[in-house]
């Protein structure tokens, strides 16, 4: 069986004296890595009794700095889309989609993790990471009292992302776990433009 070892990151490592904190290093590291990504994510909502309370398909598509597509095929089809300057929420049931501008800071956490943006992490939670010879898992747990989180999980195999976990405080839990991945393929900057179908209600909330 292989040795687990756990490193806990307490407030004093965060501080600037200690220097930089190695598990958010390691994090980096991890994440450096991905330039591009597709995945097939499956996405769960599940209640705070346990139950699934909403199962969801999506494709995934990720290219650094600020490249994001995620589109929900089933049960209920969406795509948001951001090229870093504009994001586009396109609903087709209900023939419409919204153009905002795109604000990264403002983004939800994972995707800025996913981006590579871990700069205010140290600021934010206490780190902890359990390894193995196989298997890599941060928790992060927020150090902010009014926090909607209560944990988050990035769990990777070897340097591939498998998934991400959000408790939230009500006991809501949110899972994204992601399969066949293809990592630093090329991907076209197309891809993260959405040009809106004939007939489709535009939504323009945009200051540019």
């Amino acid at each position: 069986m292989p040795r687990i070892v756990a490193t806990v990151v307490t407030l004093a490592l965060l501080s600037p004296a200690f220097g930089q904190n190695p598990v958010i290093n390691d994090l980096d590291v991890l994440l450096q890595d991905i330039e591009t990504m597709s995945a097939k994510v499956l996405q769960l909502i599940i209640e705070s009794d346990g139950g699934v309370l909403e199962e969801s398909e999506i494709q995934m598509h990720l290219k650094k700095p600020d490249g994001f597509y995620w589109e929900t095929i089933d049960p209920f089809p969406e795509l948001i889309v951001t090229n870093g300057t504009y994001l586009w929420n396109y609903q087709p049931d209900l023939e419409q989609v919204v153009i905002e501008d795109w604000d990264n800071n403002e983004s939800e956490l994972a995707a800025q993790i996913l981006n590579g943006r871990t700069e205010n992490i140290a600021e934010d939670y206490l780190v902890q990471l359990i390894s193995d010879d196989e298997s890599s898992e941060f928790e992060l747990t927020p150090i902010a009292l009014d926090s909607v989180y209560e944990l988050i999980t990035i769990s990777f195999i070897a340097s591939n992302l498998d998934m991400i976990h959000l408790d939230n405080k009500n006991g809501e839990q949110t899972v994204w776990q992601f399969r066949n991945i293809e990592k630093n393929q090329s991907l076209s900057d197309t891809l993260f433009v959405f040009e809106p179908p004939d007939g489709v209600d535009v939504i323009e909330n945009t200051t540019n």
